[in-house]
């Protein structure tokens, strides 16, 4: 196979007001750095690093100025998109520089990646505006050669845990819809569940990557903290549609709450 891209998934920083505060007893700032060290120490070459939603838990001008500084640190092209907690109005405002911005979409020689808001106001549910849903029709039709990966934050499946498939993207069928008229769309990949998720619907991959910070426990009907690591997605998007991807966990070296 020709020579893939490589593009990395980060999600669900959930960075606080000041630094060094802690949520469900772990310092979710320091993590976040831990896991961007980890990536940038392991792969020399990443063409675009994806951070799909919930930057902060309290959306501040200070906690986005932190993760912006954070991320600006490595040379890595990065796209930031909104989730429920997360303020797309400041975001914007900040993260907003050459490298590191909240570009809704980018075109590669094969590949392009859009970004998707599903955040819906007031509400820990996602949701789709028609605005949004005409931009995606819009960016597919216009590039029908160029193989597609959507990211977005909230699940657009369920994970069958009770609690988490309360909170999933309510209008996911207005997507889906829209995407059987486009098989250039190879994947959608997206945060908010805290844990590891592949399933197929449509012919597409859809995928979940775990947090930056702390998991939540798979199949539970109630909000339950997991055990496992911080962790990560990668993809290898190849020239001719096909996808590798696979989610790493920080290791014990790399990982101090």
């Amino acid at each position: 196979m020709d020579t893939p891209l490589t593009v990395l998934q980060i999600t669900d920083l959930h960075i606080l007001a000041e630094s060094g505060q802690i949520m469900a007893g772990v310092d979710t700032e320091q993590t976040f750095k831990q896991v961007l060290r980890h990536i940038h120490s392991t792969y020399s070459n990443i063409d675009l690093l994806l951070v799909t939603g919930d930057l902060a838990q309290t959306p501040t001008p200070s906690s986005y100025q932190r993760i912006y500084q954070s991320l600006k640190e490595y040379p890595t092209r990065t796209i930031c998109l909104p989730g429920n907690h997360d303020d797309f109005e400041l975001m914007l405002q900040i993260i907003n520089g050459d490298q590191v911005n909240c570009t809704k979409q980018i075109q590669f020689k094969d590949w392009q990646i859009i970004s998707l808001n599903s955040k819906k106001p007031n509400a820990s549910g996602g949701s789709l505006a028609s605005s949004e849903l005409t931009y995606l029709s819009s960016a597919l039709e216009k590039q029908p050669e160029l193989n597609t990966l959507i990211a977005l934050h909230h699940h657009p499946i369920p994970t069958h845990s009770l609690w988490m498939d309360t909170m999933t993207i309510e209008n996911s069928d207005a997507l889906f819809s829209l995407l059987k008229n486009h098989p250039q769309v190879k994947a959608i990949s997206c945060g908010h569940i805290h844990q590891e998720m592949q399933s197929i619907k449509d012919n597409k991959l859809i995928l979940g990557t775990p947090s930056t910070c702390f998991q939540f426990k798979p199949l539970s009907s109630d909000y339950t903290v997991d055990e496992n690591k911080p962790g990560y997605r990668i993809f290898y998007l190849y020239p001719n549609g096909s996808i590798k991807s696979t989610v790493f966990r920080l290791p014990d070296s790399d990982f101090h709450q």
